[in-house]
């Protein structure tokens, strides 16, 4: 299968990046095509609310920035991987604003599974992240293959890498 992974941790060596490159190798050693993207450190704006794309651009967002790379990514992937760190009980703005930006596309043409993965320092955190998960996965109408949560004593321990690669196993 072709997955994309986008990565939405500042913290290149963190937590929320280890899940990513665990999935990322236990997918590529599986067999599938893997593309991970650290939107974390791309330019990506949020939606303007334009309305531009589902006008005069059919389908094309009027805002020319990073975003612009991760879309034919988008429309090629048959299963999405949103890694994200929880700051404060929702997912982090470098993941909300290329996954805002997909208004523009309404849902990836050929996505058919996705999969969450989300770190915090906190437990009991993640309600808000789980819930606009859930609502994106229903309204795109894919298969949700998971989520992973590691908080701040599950980070990086051979457990949650076990979870992590369990994810992988049910593509």
């Amino acid at each position: 299968m072709n997955i994309l992974i986008l990565q939405g941790s500042p913290r290149a060596n963190g937590n929320t990046a280890w899940m990513a490159e665990t999935y990322r190798k236990a997918a590529e050693a599986a067999g599938h095509k893997v593309t991970l993207v650290d939107v974390a450190h791309k330019k990506i704006a949020g939606c303007m609310a334009c309305e531009y794309c589902h006008g005069k651009g059919n389908g094309d967002c009027v805002q020319k920035d990073d975003m612009q790379a991760l879309y034919p990514l988008l429309a090629e992937a048959e299963v999405l991987v949103l890694a994200a760190p929880i700051y404060y009980f929702t997912l982090s703005a470098q993941i909300q604003a290329p996954l805002q930006r997909i208004y523009s596309m309404n849902k990836p043409g050929k996505l058919r599974k996705t999969a969450l993965l989300l770190s915090s320092y906190s437990p009991n955190v993640y309600d808000g992240a789980i819930g606009e998960y859930r609502g994106i996965v229903h309204y795109w109408g894919v298969e949700d293959t998971g989520i992973v949560t590691a908080k701040i004593d599950e980070q990086k321990t051979d457990a949650k890498r076990d979870c992590v690669i369990g994810l992988v196993e049910k593509l």
